[in-house]
């Protein structure tokens, strides 16, 4: 039996639900290809290390745990990404993976995609083709630089296959639909099962907004993140906001306006649920935006640009910054947003594609 090593690398709360979807797959590469066994070896490289952004997701997602933790942590751009870098290309010289499987487009890509390059290693790109087009984010140049080095990219929908092109990038590419949309169908009926949240809270569907706040430019700015939550407090609902760590450390000593209710991080079952049954979310993270609009919840976007343009031109999610008077009346347009139609993210077997995509890969077919 032909047995092929498949690395992955993983830190941040949305690789591990991306992971998840791909890792459940793997045991049916014998029945697309009975003489080949693919092994997965997992590496968490730790950028996400405080258990309720970690250790939670492990456990609701049932993945395996981590055959390599680095316990990277925090610090800035450079440090964390170097600290990767150095440890991701100890565990891949060891190792000697096929081929290293990324995802999305933090540090952990970065870094795990200039390792397996300086290696000599193949390397595949889940996510691959999204821009913003702002290169001040330190996500948009993550996913250029892991894009470039790809052998292999997998593309949630047409415009980021076209953005690729625009680059010159078509060997290698591929349309699979999202990896996000797979999760959200298998887990969304278990979590309305499981999940007691709303009545924890003691929360009405439909009767409150949802919040997200991680991202630098927005949690290391006080100011700024201040004006974010006065713009909360001026919607006329009440506002749930799971607290990241960063944020939390930012907003230290600052009394908070009332109507926002920040709370400790929720697990990802918790968070379907919230997402599912709120009036109207509003966030900077891009994969909060995706999952508004498949749950077809109308969202803000506390920034100025978004790889997510989809969104934006169904009707659905509003780009208004942090200053206040932008949020409210983002919400407010909201009230008018067109029917629901269509889904440009694929029809819930992106998993399938790049298992299909991986096994032509690693049997020497064309791909």
């Amino acid at each position: 039996m032909d047995e092929r090593k498949l690395l992955t690398v993983v830190g941040t709360r949305p690789q591990f639900v991306k992971a998840a979807v791909i890792s459940r797959m793997l045991p049916r590469v014998s029945q697309q290809a009975p003489a080949l066994r693919l092994r997965e070896v997992l590496v968490h490289t730790g950028q996400h290390y405080d258990p309720s952004m970690s250790s939670v997701f492990f456990e609701e997602l049932e993945i395996p745990r981590p055959d390599h933790y680095l316990g990277v942590g925090s610090g800035s751009h450079g440090q964390q990404t170097g600290r990767m870098l150095e440890r991701l290309e100890a565990v891949m010289d060891a190792e000697r993976p096929d081929c290293v499987l990324v995802y999305g487009d933090t540090n952990s890509t970065l870094a795990g995609s200039l390792a397996a390059s300086k290696l000599g290693i193949p390397s595949a790109h889940v996510e691959a083709g999204l821009r913003s087009y702002n290169r001040a984010m330190p996500e948009e140049i993550n996913r250029v630089i892991a894009d470039h080095l790809a052998s292999l990219l997998f593309c949630p929908t047409t415009r980021a296959v076209k953005n690729l092109s625009c680059e010159g990038l078509v060997k290698g590419v591929h349309l699979v639909g999202d990896v996000m949309y797979d999760s959200l169908l298998h887990h969304m009926e278990k979590a309305e099962g499981s999940s007691e949240i709303l009545n924890q809270m003691g929360l009405t569907p439909g009767e409150y907004g949802l919040a997200t706040v991680h991202r630098a430019d927005t949690t290391g700015d006080r100011q700024k993140l201040e004006r974010v939550f006065e713009a909360l407090s001026r919607l006329g609902f009440p506002v749930i906001v799971p607290l990241h760590p960063r944020t939390q450390a930012v907003l230290s000593g600052v009394v908070l306006p009332s109507g926002v209710r920040v709370v400790e991080p929720v697990s990802y079952y918790d968070m379907l649920v919230l997402e599912r049954h709120a009036g109207l979310i509003l966030t900077d993270s891009g994969g909060v935006q995706k999952e508004a609009y498949l749950l077809h919840v109308p969202c803000v976007t506390l920034r100025e640009e978004t790889e997510w343009v989809e969104t934006v031109e169904a009707g659905w999610n509003r780009l208004a910054g942090t200053d206040p008077d932008a949020v409210v009346a983002a919400a407010a347009s909201l009230r008018d947003r067109p029917p629901h139609s269509g889904n440009p993210y694929g029809n819930g077997y992106a998993a399938e594609a790049i298992l299909e995509t991986l096994v032509r890969y690693f049997t020497g077919q064309p791909v």
